[in-house]
């Protein structure tokens, strides 16, 4: 019996069991009941969502969105796929562990279908470290807990897939993908994908800047780059992301690679999205059948900044938060 501990919790968000419960709920109650273009929340069918993995400070608010509008009424297990931030790898990693702790209880992993998994010889295993190590994943265990608790007892939890996605090349990415399909054509089956969007700032070597809404071109600002009057950096940085989020709207995802190697945007969670969306193409295909508009597609429904960058010298990370219907 091999359990990771909340390493994170009681700096990047607290290790208090009431007031995190308390605040989890908070973020979701703000969340209108029903959303502008989506209509009522939680969507039927939505068994798919992206959701930042910040600080709770930055990420909690936003990423509520996502989660309020998951639907979880048939979920028997869920998969959570998280980029890896400290330990370089080629492919996808899955953990050794059996349970995932956060301060409000502890989630049983799916041992059956890791095993699954690891049976493809596709996947390595995360040592201990690198899983504690790794926030991505474990930023989205309080608020997964917190959903399934508000559906199921805690002995009745459907056991979690951890799935770290390292720096995949397309081909690999693709083939992810194309490996993950079957699950995610099963009903029963969750995902959550955890992702920030544009890190903007010196301190993240990512200083791009598009001046005009109506030119896809840009250019990178150096330390004593003056912006234009007309567009401050922050509205370039939204410019940015919205042309990431279109991208990834289109369900296409050769055409969110392409729009990412335009833009150098710097989402940190590209491939475990292009992961996911490879997958959710692969079913669309296979369900040619199905013509309900947005159906198989993510649709965003939230946007936040930690701050806006007016200056070459500040800095920034955008959150995003959608969901899809499958």
């Amino acid at each position: 019996m091999v359990r990771r501990e909340a390493s994170h919790a009681g700096s990047w968000y607290t290790d208090h069991a009431p007031v995190l419960s308390q605040q989890l709920d908070g973020w979701i109650a703000e969340v209108p009941n029903s959303i502008d273009g989506v209509g009522t929340v939680p969507k039927p069918g939505a068994r798919v969502i992206i959701a930042p993995h910040a600080g709770y400070a930055y990420s909690g608010p936003p990423a509520a969105w996502a989660y309020k509008s998951l639907d979880l009424s048939k979920t028997k297990r869920v998969f959570l796929l998280g980029p890896s931030h400290h330990s370089y790898l080629s492919g996808c990693a899955l953990s050794q562990c059996t349970s995932y702790e956060t301060p409000l209880g502890d989630l049983t992993l799916d041992k059956t279908t890791i095993a699954e998994l690891q049976a493809t010889s596709r996947f390595t295993t995360m040592s201990l470290d690198v899983d504690e190590a790794e926030h991505s994943l474990e930023m989205h265990l309080p608020y997964i807990y917190k959903m399934l608790s508000r559906n199921f007892s805690p002995d009745s939890f459907p056991p979690l897939v951890p799935i770290l996605v390292g720096s995949t090349n397309p081909t690999v990415e693709k083939g992810y993908g194309e490996l993950l399909a079957p699950y995610l054509a099963d009903s029963s089956n969750t995902f959550v994908v955890s992702s920030d969007f544009c890190h903007w700032g010196l301190r993240f070597n990512y200083t791009y800047y598009l001046p005009s809404s109506d030119d896809p071109a840009g250019y990178s600002l150096g330390r004593k780059s003056t912006p234009s009057s007309s567009t401050p950096i922050h509205a370039s940085i939204k410019r940015l992301d919205r042309l990431a989020m279109r991208a990834v709207e289109s369900g296409s995802h050769d055409a969110f690679l392409d729009c990412l190697g335009e833009t150098g945007n710097t989402v940190c969670g590209r491939h475990p999205i292009g992961v996911i969306m490879r997958a959710m193409e692969v079913l669309s295909e296979q369900r040619g059948d199905i013509k309900e508009e947005g159906l198989g597609k993510f649709k965003f429904v939230r946007y936040e900044r930690s701050s806006d960058c007016t200056k070459v010298s500040d800095s920034s990370v955008s959150y995003a938060s959608a969901f899809a219907v499958i």
